[in-house]
């Protein structure tokens, strides 16, 4: 039986949220728009790969970071995409959806634990997502608030101020992100394996793994 918590935090976007299917949504509407046609698997596949390099330089929003992506994986893909086109790219992040086990799960867990978000993403993007989310979340921090992007450790200092001495648990589909920084500050930490990855050579072991938010409540019990 998995040990008690008191708080439970997610990273949002990835974890809760279909941010690759959200991506390529955008990616295929805004083409579309333009009057490109687009592979929006290679789309999806140059942002993932540009968005940390855009990140990793000096501190810019997110919206701004989103809008920077797009533009250079729309480069890629032999597409000179402006800045309207990749300022509407930023502004769809609100309407990318939630996975479908994500609002069930949540309700589960918000029964027992106190719930949180550490995210990669402006103040104002993130209240539109929460819309979407059917359960409230009591501690809340982004890259705005901080000032730095995951896998730095801002996001869980910050957060441990806030949750002080409460026994923590952190959720998360990426290893980059999440996993390896709550490894290195002794966080423990499930990594929701959505994709089937394997753990990186070398890796921080998670406390468990699980496929999705559904394994995770059985994990734990609830």
């Amino acid at each position: 039986m998995p040990a008690d918590y008191d708080v439970i935090t997610f990273d949002c976007y990835g974890t809760l949220v279909d941010w690759e299917a959200g991506i390529r949504a955008a990616f295929a509407t805004l083409a579309r728009q333009s009057g490109v046609q687009v592979d929006t698997l290679a789309a999806l596949a140059a942002y993932q790969v540009i968005e940390p390099e855009v990140q990793a330089g000096a501190f810019m929003p997110y919206h701004a970071v989103l809008a920077e992506t797009a533009r250079r994986a729309a480069v890629e893909l032999n597409w000179p995409m402006d800045d309207r086109t990749a300022a509407q790219f930023a502004a769809s992040l609100p309407t990318w959806p939630p996975f479908a086990d994500t609002n069930p799960a949540l309700e589960r867990l918000a029964a027992h634990y106190r719930l949180g978000i550490l995210s990669n993403v402006d103040d104002e993007l993130l209240a539109a997502t929460l819309a979407q989310f059917s359960v409230p979340f009591q501690i809340i921090v982004t890259a705005e608030q901080v000032q730095a992007y995951k896998p730095s450790h801002a996001h869980f200092l910050a957060a441990r101020e806030r949750i002080g001495a409460l026994r923590w648990l952190h959720i998360a589909q990426s290893h980059f992100y999440d996993i390896a920084p709550a490894g290195d500050l002794g966080l423990p930490a499930v990594w929701v394996n959505r994709k089937g990855e394997t753990l990186p050579a070398g890796g921080t072991t998670p406390l468990t793994e699980v496929r999705d938010l559904h394994a995770l409540t059985t994990w734990l019990g609830v």
